[in-house]
């Protein structure tokens, strides 16, 4: 049985360690406490929480909270995570309290020590799941002089790009809050399909004129992962005020680099009805791939303009002049968004429906703003009705959903059955499995996705031990990721792709 009275204590002296709780406070939250957990009085004992002190993550009184309302029939199993929320959210700091405490940091110590402390803060009320996260599978994959980071994300649910797209056509209803998103999450209590939201907290600031916030993600692809979002339930959209927006950010986090997800099904990431970016401390595999060809830009000389030595297409603008780099960016846009190339199958639109957009990422460096724009284009067709510029059918088994900003610039998110089953593959590879194709022909069995590749690899041989064989299927796994970014290149890497590519760039630079 869990003391209760004690763990009041050990909470008290948790919120007091990282969560900013005043020692005149104390005696108030502790009655807060009291209540919450149906006690009538906190313990006479003499206790030693030096260890609190210690603590990297609150799991451990995670867990207690959570043993303790069960227990106790406060709460039931299936709202266990709901209410431990919730007592961290009641321990942190207000809203107004982080945002004044932010902002103050920034101040007297610059943008990067205002960060740490968001996000340190983000942690320890157990808002980021920093344990969770690191159970994820990670590597990465040198190719030649491209990089590709993967991972296997075990929190993550796998999406279908039909669900997707629903959602730009959903009816307004009266759900609240509207979306994961909304501004009115912060405080939210939940529910068993919407997460809680008591402990999320959020920083307000202006962005394109307008009234934007930012808060970071609890799945942290990366390294403190940040969404910039809008205060206004908006559809995403890739429009002349979208760089402004993403200028501003940029110029706010001078740390940090920021994107838009293309704003259209298939090429759009997974929320496509609230419009936010993507952004963080991390520069992605494709920030780091060189320019294999510049071009003179004769209506803005003031920009250099190149091609991105990536696997997708993609346009690289750099600049220290802020207002010409937003212009061109600008004009990307405007033209792209009409742009059909019969000879690389680029329809801008068939039937009325619109197919091209883009994703603009920006980051500086030193003082110069560097602009990679990635082309896309979401067009279906008889032989590809998931998208002709998607993962091809045959590479399905390892990703299906769409391939958003993050894994367009180079880090693959795999859906978390992959832990398993790749360990599966690789003890049928080694022959600690029996490999039987009749069995993986079986809708039931959870290898059938993956049956073709099995048998691509097992005639090739049987790897000598499950060392080689967990090798063999990280490097399919690898190569399939390349494919997939190939795949969505819109301005493939031939001859006719890359005469198709230079046009479009010499209708861009010469006005």
């Amino acid at each position: 049985m869990i003391d209760g009275k004690v763990m009041v204590e050990k909470l008290l002296r948790y919120a007091e360690k990282f969560l900013s709780l005043n020692v005149r406070d104390k005696i108030y939250f502790r009655n807060l406490l009291l209540r919450e957990f149906n006690l009538d009085e906190p313990t006479n004992e003499q206790l030693d929480l030096s260890f609190i002190d210690e603590l990297d993550v609150p799991d451990i009184l995670v867990k207690e909270v959570e043993d303790y309302a069960v227990e106790n029939k406060i709460i039931q199993e299936d709202y266990k995570n709901l209410y431990s929320t919730y007592i961290f959210g009641l321990l942190s700091p207000l809203p107004s309290k982080v945002n004044e405490t932010f902002y103050d940091i920034k101040k007297k110590y610059g943008i990067e020590k205002a960060c740490e402390y968001f996000y340190n803060l983000s942690v320890k009320n157990n808002y980021v799941q920093k344990t969770a996260i690191a159970r994820n599978l990670k590597w990465e994959y040198v190719d030649e002089e491209k990089t590709l980071e993967i991972t296997v994300n075990l929190s993550k649910p796998e999406k279908n790009n039909k669900d997707i797209a629903k959602l730009l056509s959903a009816p307004k209803t009266t759900k609240y809050p509207a979306c994961l998103l909304c501004k009115e999450n912060e405080g939210f209590k939940g529910t068993l399909t919407h997460p809680a939201r008591e402990n999320i907290r959020t920083i307000s600031l202006t962005m394109g004129g307008e009234k934007w916030f930012v808060q970071y993600s609890p799945y942290a692809y990366y390294n403190e992962h940040m969404i910039a979002i809008s205060e206004n339930h908006t559809p995403m959209h890739i429009k002349a005020d979208t760089v402004e927006k993403i200028l501003d950010f940029v110029d706010f986090f001078p740390n940090y680099m920021i994107g838009s997800n293309a704003a259209l099904p298939i090429i759009g990431g997974s929320i496509l009805n609230h419009e936010h970016f993507q952004g963080g401390g991390h520069l992605m595999p494709m920030h780091k791939a060189p320019v294999k060809e510049y071009f003179k830009c004769v209506k803005y000389p003031q920009v250099k303009v190149g091609i991105v030595d990536w696997y997708n297409s993609v346009i690289r603008l750099e600049s220290k002049n802020r207002k010409k780099i937003a212009s061109l960016t600008k004009d990307i846009i405007a033209l792209w968004e009409n742009y059909s190339d019969k000879d690389n199958y680029i329809f801008a639109e068939t039937d009325g429906v619109k197919h091209n957009s883009l994703s603009p990422v920006c980051h500086k460096q030193d003082k110069k703003y560097v602009m990679d724009i990635i082309l896309r284009n979401n067009i279906t067709t008889e032989e590809f009705p998931d998208g002709l510029f998607h993962a091809h059918p045959e590479y399905h088994n390892i990703k299906k959903e769409g391939i958003g900003l993050i894994e367009a610039m180079g880090l693959f998110i795999l859906p978390g059955r992959l832990k398993v089953q790749l360990k599966e593959i690789a003890d049928i590879l080694c022959g600690n499995s029996e490999y039987d194709f009749s069995k993986l022909e079986n809708q039931d069995n959870p290898l059938f996705v993956h049956r073709f590749m099995i048998k691509k690899l097992m005639e090739k041989g049987k790897a000598k031990n499950f060392d080689e064989a967990e090798k063999i299927v990280k490097d399919e796994v690898n190569d399939v990721c390349k494919n997939i970014l190939l795949n969505t290149a819109v301005f493939k890497n031939n001859e006719v792709g890359n005469a198709g590519f230079k046009k479009f760039i010499d209708s861009v630079i010469m006005g």
